[in-house]
């Protein structure tokens, strides 16, 4: 069965009236096909919006928890902290949490930042300590009785965060739902995710996804303070956050709202310095370590900096560098590079013809961010998932995308084994990263299409009345503030 993106009621032998959502079956070809899976599309004559109990939120998280269960799967083999034989490279399970449970003295009851320097933002320092106490108090419990199994430390300690990680992504797709307006079903993309069960316990990004797509919704809901504080403590667990306070920037200055943004900043800023402030005053050296350790960071193995000096035999940039020398032109070079990228996506917020929506400005400049900075650690990507999917919910292309991200993670554990053990030369994992740089970028270039020609916009054309579901103050509002567009008889 075939169907036109258009719009929600047409479709070959199309239905009689249109339902008050979205049906991804009708208007996206990929979920037609994998429907046949379960029957077929949803028929003309089915009704929707009064299940029972399998609404397609609670659908959506069976899916996450399916997603997540996946993803323990994967990790089971590391989850005891027996790496012995390289097992964290030829299992795929590789997770920073198991191995800086150690280093950050976490088993013993050290605080982060205050007994131990914890090279983190404060609030990821937070869950850490949260999820160390509540596993030495499973593991006192263990001890105290047979009912439950005796585990190493680390493996409770791990256990506990990937529980509270679920948590955060079973919340991120409560928020994608809530951003999608009349496309409920686009956060199945959530839980039906490779990029979720490869990374979602690498790290503690997941945490800083939630908080940050609490903010956007509750933007959408017409809270801006709200929705600063909880970008304000997004950032205080990953610096990434404050992209998207830029989107609503350049957004706000078109629609002529900044002081609606002001409101949602200034909400941000205190709720930042209200996490930082305590243990920046406490343990000022400590705190600082974040910082500090970002500015003499050297390329990161999946950036395009490194591949270029790679490929030019370390000649380029800053050349050899002494341990803990800072990298001054590569710092230099890519943060003129990400200014750019800004300044790029500004002119296109004010040059479109029609303003762009909050997730299509926000995605552009998080993808454009990861593309041109000097760090790209993999559980980054998880940063896109929500973004993408309310960008641009197009089955084929976040799945194509998605399956680059994936697959890039055995040709980096082969790379890490090294060949003495049977793994890879680094020619092979920088295919890998060329692929996935690749798929980000058709990716962005499509996500620009649909700005500068909105009749492509799946969300806005596939419904009439539309403009932007998480548009909340901007929703409608008029132009203040637009760049001059050349039209094509002037070009000519």
């Amino acid at each position: 069965m075939s169907s036109s993106p258009s719009g929600p009621s047409t479709s070959v032998g199309g239905p009689a009236v249109s339902p008050d959502r979205i049906v991804p079956s009708w208007t996206d070809p990929v979920a037609a096909q994998a429907s046949e899976a379960v029957g077929g599309p949803w028929g003309r004559h089915a009704v929707t919006g009064r299940a029972l109990f399998w609404t397609p939120l609670r659908v959506c998280l069976l899916f996450v928890v399916l997603g997540l269960s996946l993803a323990w799967i994967k990790q089971e083999p590391c989850a005891d902290g027996d790496w012995s034989g390289f097992r964290q490279y030829t299992h795929l399970c590789y997770a920073d949490p198991l191995p800086l449970f150690g280093r950050f003295d976490l088993g013993s009851g050290a605080l982060p930042y205050l007994d131990s320097p914890v090279d983190y933002p404060v609030l990821t320092g937070g869950l850490m300590a949260l999820a160390a106490a509540v596993g030495r108090a499973y593991d006192g419990a263990a001890r105290a009785s047979d009912l439950l199994p005796d585990l190493p430390p680390v493996q409770s300690f791990y256990v506990v965060t990937c529980l509270l990680l679920s948590v955060s992504a079973l919340v991120t797709a409560r928020g994608v739902l809530g951003l999608s307006g009349r496309r409920p079903w686009d956060a199945a993309m959530i839980g039906l995710s490779p990029l979720l069960v490869v990374h979602a316990f690498t790290n503690w990004d997941l945490f800083a996804v939630a908080l940050t797509t609490l903010g956007m919704w509750a933007w959408a809901r017409d809270r801006p303070v709200t929705a600063g504080v909880l970008l304000g403590l997004a950032t205080a667990a990953k610096l990434y956050p404050l992209l998207v306070l830029v989107a609503l920037f350049l957004l706000c200055l078109r629609a002529g709202l900044l002081r609606t943004w002001l409101r949602a900043a200034g909400a941000a800023l205190a709720a930042w310095a209200a996490v930082n402030v305590p243990v920046a005053l406490a343990a000022w050296d400590e705190w600082g370590l974040f910082f500090r350790r970002n500015g003499v960071r050297e390329a990161d193995p999946d950036s395009l900096w490194n591949i270029a000096l790679h490929l030019s035999g370390d000649r380029l940039l800053d050349g050899p560098l002494e341990p803990g020398q800072t990298p001054v032109v590569l710092n230099t070079l890519s943060a003129l590079a990400v200014v750019l990228m800004v300044l790029g996506v500004g002119w296109l917020v004010l040059a479109a013809p029609v303003r762009p929506r909050v997730a299509q400005v926000a995605f552009l400049l998080v993808a454009g961010f990861l593309l041109l900075n000097k760090v790209w650690s993999p559980q980054y990507s998880l940063w896109l998932l929500p973004l993408a999917v309310l960008a641009r919910p197009a089955w084929r292309s976040l799945l194509a995308w998605q399956a680059t991200e994936a697959l890039l993670w055995a040709p980096r554990m082969l790379w890490y084994l090294g060949t003495d053990n049977r793994g890879i030369d680094v020619g092979w994992f920088f295919l890998a990263v060329g692929i996935r740089d690749a798929a980000v970028v058709v990716l962005v270039a499509l996500v620009v299409r649909d700005v500068l020609q909105p009749d492509r916009d799946v969300v806005r054309a596939g419904w009439r009345g539309v403009d932007d579901p998480a548009g909340g103050p901007l929703q409608w509002r008029g132009d203040a503030v637009v760049l001059p567009r050349r039209s094509a008889q002037d070009a000519a």
